[in-house]
């Protein structure tokens, strides 16, 4: 049976108009989507700065910046920062004084305008550590104690809630990082630094609630941290893990790994997925990668 030319032209006519439909319909939803996350009050940015860790916060007009990576990122912290055509940081935050998380810190305070510099109360002959320091005394700036208890008000519908350390006298120099939450209506993130197990059990036993839609895995997935008591307590729907590409320490951890996919947790890596951005409005959470490698 022959078609003739006029149905051949109706079909293909058909087929295109079909095509353009749906074509524009997953078009409309792939921007309507993005437009929801260009209109979101919190950006926090998971920044790939290797074996390390570097988090900032947009929160609406103000930043927060957690860490800085090792001074090999230095470049590139800078380089992220500015794309997003920041100059002031409102408040810095040094977790430890360990090269991987303080190591660009110099860097960072001679590149941008910083309001505010918080850290624990640990300090070390290491020589970053002692840059540092120099170069806080050089822009008279002081260091605000970092302590559980302690509230950064960000707005008041966003604040940074200091959950640890609660003592002064921890043998390991990881314990002193402070774990913090970051609380937005109804949307948490916890921030654990380098943080170990004896610091969540601390936690666990002060009844602190720990409820949070994000953590950011303790001491880059390593084995010292991430109990399951801790995080059954977290119960997070997302787990990023800062570290670095075949890195010599192991990171992150298999069993750690083996936990998060057991209890379904999606994780997200930045020696795989590279920078990791999580948007949110204080009611929902989106997120996308932006992978360099």
């Amino acid at each position: 049976m022959r078609i003739s030319s006029k149905k051949k032209y109706l079909f293909f006519s058909s087929l295109m108009v079909s095509l353009v439909f749906f074509t524009y319909v997953y078009l409309h939803n792939f921007n309507d989507d993005n437009s929801k996350i260009n209109r979101t009050d919190l950006v926090v940015h998971f920044i790939d700065v290797g074996q390390g860790d570097c988090i900032l916060v947009q929160a609406r007009d103000k930043n927060l910046l957690i860490d800085s990576g090792s001074n090999s990122s230095s470049k590139k912290v800078i380089h992220y920062i500015k794309k997003l055509k920041i100059k002031k940081i409102d408040y810095v935050i040094a977790t430890h004084p360990h090269e991987d998380h303080i190591g660009a810190m110099d860097d960072i305070l001679k590149n941008f305008e910083i309001e505010a510099f918080y850290a624990p109360k640990v300090t070390s002959s290491a020589k970053d550590f002692t840059n540092l320091v120099k170069e806080l005394a050089n822009q008279n700036k002081k260091i605000s104690i970092l302590k559980s208890g302690m509230h950064i008000k960000i707005y008041s519908d966003i604040n940074l809630e200091v959950l640890s350390p609660k003592k002064d006298t921890y043998e390991n120099i990881n314990n002193y990082s402070p774990v913090m939450q970051l609380n937005f209506n109804e949307i948490n993130f916890l921030f654990t630094g380098d943080s170990e197990k004896v610091i969540e059990e601390e936690l666990l036993l002060n009844h602190i609630n720990l409820s949070s839609q994000v953590i950011k895995v303790g001491h880059h997935g390593s084995k010292t941290s991430t109990s399951v008591d801790f995080l059954n307590k977290v119960n997070p729907m997302y787990a990023v893990i800062s570290c670095g590409l075949g890195n010599d320490y192991g990171h992150p951890d298999s069993n750690v790994i083996k936990l998060l996919k057991e209890k379904d947790i999606k994780i997200f890596r930045t020696d795989k997925d590279g920078n990791i951005l999580l948007y949110s409005d204080g009611k929902t959470l989106l997120y996308s990668t932006i992978n360099n490698k």
